[in-house]
């Protein structure tokens, strides 16, 4: 028995060995994919890394998103910030506000100045990110319980940002968003649309007309076509618009399209030069597709039916 008793003991000694070593590297390799300075604390107060440390598949996407997006967003910040300025952020449809809290952790934290206003229309999220940011520290976030619609005209914000971010603003949000960056004259966008649905529902109200008037409509004429080819000149349309307001526009990928099917990134800065051929390249986009009178106002046309300067 004694004997049976001592050798099974380097037995046990030696799994719980390599157990600790197989935690060790897995630690290890969560912390390989944080950015320096990125605070572990922080990431497990917003359901990103487990109390344990770990990350689970669907954080580890989550996370690649944001800090994707950071990589575009920093060195804007960077330059928005030089000569002691202090920077003022407006993050629209902020959800839980993964992209504010980390952009506060990793910048605006060290950086000492500058302020993230976090917009969400559902309460409970608002308030959970106040009582966070609290705990954190995080004197220079500021949350508000309003629809991005209802934000240009709030007196709780500032006349002028510097950037303005949307991250899967979902349906015309994204448009609410590019509607208060040019009234709060932005220097800079960086948008990332998400769902949207009301191009392709005017898509679907005029098909019968455009199939007996062009054959180009069959680019929509079975459902999710007409969806995708919606979504997509939604995004023509907001670049234009963009454009057509004085901002150079870049438009690429997001990241992989196995983390995210809502992929596209729109980065716009602004320099002040209104490009006329964009303006009329979207009016002839909203005629041809016959969406001039239903969002005619929207991307600045008047009511004459040009676009307005």
């Amino acid at each position: 028995m004694s004997r049976s008793t001592t050798t099974g003991q380097p037995h046990r000694s030696a799994r719980a060995k390599s157990g600790t070593q197989q935690t060790g590297a897995a630690d290890a390799a969560v912390l390989a994919e944080l950015r320096p300075g990125q605070s572990v604390e922080l990431l497990k107060e917003l359901h990103i890394l487990t109390r344990e440390g770990r990350l689970n598949q669907d954080s580890r996407r989550k996370l690649k998103q944001v800090y994707h997006l950071y990589q575009f967003i920093e060195p804007l910040l960077a330059e928005l910030s030089a000569d002691g300025h202090a920077p003022l952020l407006a993050d629209h449809g902020a959800g839980k506000s993964y992209l504010g809290f980390i952009l506060y952790d990793l910048f605006f934290k060290q950086l000492g100045r500058g302020e993230i206003y976090g917009i969400e229309w559902r309460a409970e999220l608002v308030q959970r990110s106040r009582e966070l940011a609290q705990r954190l520290g995080f004197a220079r976030m500021h949350f508000l319980d309003m629809a991005v619609a209802d934000a240009a005209g709030a007196a709780e914000l500032p006349e002028r940002f510097d950037i303005v971010t949307a991250l899967h603003a979902c349906d015309t949000a994204t448009d609410d968003a590019i509607a208060f960056g040019l009234r709060k004259q932005a220097r800079a966008m960086v948008l990332v649309p998400c769902c949207q649905a009301e191009v392709a529902a005017c898509l679907r109200g005029t098909k019968a007309l455009s199939l007996s008037r062009t054959p180009l409509a069959e680019l929509w004429r079975h459902p999710i076509h007409t969806r995708e080819m919606g979504s997509q000149i939604t995004n023509v349309l907001r670049c234009l618009h963009l454009e057509a307001s004085g901002y150079q526009v870049t438009v690429t990928e997001l990241v992989g399209w196995e983390h995210s099917m809502k992929n596209e990134l729109i980065l716009a800065r602004y320099t002040g030069q209104k490009k006329r051929s964009a303006r009329e390249r979207l009016a002839a986009i909203l005629e041809e597709f016959g969406l001039a009178q239903a969002l005619g106002s929207r991307f600045g046309l008047d009511d004459a039916g040009s676009v307005a300067v």
